[in-house]
């Protein structure tokens, strides 16, 4: 995808991109048990899509990422936390974020994981930004790769307002909230 300002992807071609990572999840896991870790408040909307895709018993478990600005010494730095998580030894792991750029949280978040000795370990991710990444880390399955650096609205993604997580399709560019035809309206 472009880096134009606007580039967007419809519902349609997310739903079909959804469905084909779906069955490659599916395959690689086919009988075992796939313990999912979906990453709040962003990750959701493709989590619940991926999920209804997949052929293969699933654990759902939530985290959130808390992040605090701490000061140590006179340098003034940024901490990410993440709440206790499940207990994955020997199992499978599936993390779903909805974005991956720098990286530097989802490594964060599969180290953290890692800890605890899971049988393996992936990340799953709707869109895929390369050239923001800060760390040495790729996703597994990723839905689009895309250079744009502007913010993407819908399917989950909230503009800096807060609004257009409910948006079907997938917008950049500081696309907000489509206008509202007034049509059916009274006056």
């Amino acid at each position: 995808m472009s880096s134009r300002k606007g580039a967007a992807y419809s519902a349609a071609r997310i739903a079909a991109r959804v469905a084909a990572l779906g069955k490659e999840v599916s395959r690689e896991y086919e009988g075992r048990r796939l313990d999912v870790i979906v990453t709040l408040d962003r990750g959701f909307i493709f989590a619940a899509d991926l999920l209804r895709q997949i052929d293969a018993p699933v654990v759902c478990h939530f985290v959130r990422e808390e992040v605090r600005d701490v000061e140590q010494g006179g340098h003034a730095r940024r901490e990410v936390y993440f709440g206790g998580g499940p207990e994955l030894k020997g199992r499978d792991v599936l993390v779903v974020d909805a974005v991956l750029e720098s990286g530097v949280t989802q490594d964060f978040l599969l180290r953290r994981l890692g800890e605890s000795r899971p049988r393996s370990i992936r990340l799953a991710v709707l869109l895929d930004k390369p050239a923001k990444r800060r760390v040495a880390l790729e996703p597994d399955y990723f839905g689009f790769r895309t250079a744009s650096n502007e913010m993407w609205v819908g399917y989950g993604l909230a503009a800096a307002n807060g609004m257009g997580r409910n948006l079907r399709q997938l917008s950049s560019g500081g696309i907000g909230t489509p206008r509202r035809s007034s049509k059916g309206r009274k006056r």
